[in-house]
């Protein structure tokens, strides 16, 4: 068996949290890593909260600087609307430096939500 965890490195993508509001999580720098994806999970939903994920790209680090990453480089099992109790994955396949995840509200009360970035085929290993 092939030792995974020398070879990915993980960044803190959403801080798991009951969530209200939309808002984005931290700058995720891929510098040294040619491959990212995020794992998101999800618990409970309150006041029929209608929560989805996003992915967005950068080449610098400033968060004025991020747009939406278009489809053609987003890969996702994850729905317009997240559901409780659940875990997604999204995969980004673009050529920006920086990545975030943006959690998006349509409406409803709030979501439990977090996410973590896992970085892989990484140009130096092992991976500290």
């Amino acid at each position: 068996m092939r030792d995974l965890y020398s070879n990915i490195g993980t960044a803190l993508a959403l801080v798991p949290a009951v969530k209200t509001a939309a808002g984005e999580g931290p700058a995720i720098d891929t510098h040294g890593f040619n491959r990212v994806a995020f794992v998101v999970n999800t618990g409970a939903i309150a006041g029929d909260g209608d929560f989805g994920v996003k992915v967005q790209e950068s080449d610098t680090d400033q968060s004025g600087d991020f747009t939406d990453a278009d489809a053609s480089v987003v890969k996702s099992n994850a729905p317009t609307t997240l559901e409780a109790n659940s875990a997604y994955k999204l995969g980004y396949t673009g050529h920006k430096r920086y990545v975030r995840l943006a959690l998006t509200k349509a409406g409803g009360t709030s979501i439990a939500a977090g996410a973590v970035a896992v970085l892989s085929d990484a140009q130096k290993r092992p991976v500290a």
